[in-house]
């Protein structure tokens, strides 16, 4: 095996390693029933971090505007309270966030590919406030906390 070789499959994951031998992973969210491409396909992990760093900073705003007093240390303090309670609230109704939205993503039931249940939405947000479960993915790139409530976040 030629150095190159070996560096480059290291540096591309255990992933391209063995798709390099012949292994078929598929696409992601094939699966799951979702198309390759277009509406409902699986978002990207661009997308993703996107939306959650737009829901971040509009936490943080609010905070600052309605709780801290003018107080930046404060604002932060509020951030993530605000954070899951816009999440909750949003996704629980409309299936997206603001940042989510903003990018075409929407949060879906993976058994009928509709709103999640409420229950559902409770789990997720608080895995998500966890946030270790959100840094954990499957081979089609969702989250623990997506997984756990049967949810995915796909294209709109």
């Amino acid at each position: 095996m030629d150095n190159r070789e070996a560096i480059g499959s290291w540096l591309s994951g255990p992933r391209s390693a063995a798709e390099g031998m012949g292994a078929d992973f598929g696409y992601r969210g094939e699966r799951l029933g979702l198309p390759q491409d277009g509406p409902r396909s699986v978002a990207s992990f661009g997308r993703r971090l996107g939306a959650i760093f737009i829901d971040w900073a509009l936490a943080v705003l609010i905070s600052y505007g309605l709780l801290s007093g003018g107080a930046l240390q404060t604002a932060n303090r509020w951030a993530l309270p605000v954070f899951l309670v816009m999440v909750l609230l949003t996704v629980g109704t409309v299936g997206f966030t603001p940042g989510k939205r903003i990018l075409g993503l929407r949060v879906v039931a993976v058994d009928g590919l509709g709103r999640l249940a409420t229950w559902r939405v409770l789990v997720r947000t608080v895995l998500l406030g966890l946030a270790i479960p959100a840094l954990i993915w499957d081979r089609d790139g969702r989250g623990l906390h997506d997984q756990l409530s049967g949810a995915v976040q796909v294209r709109i």
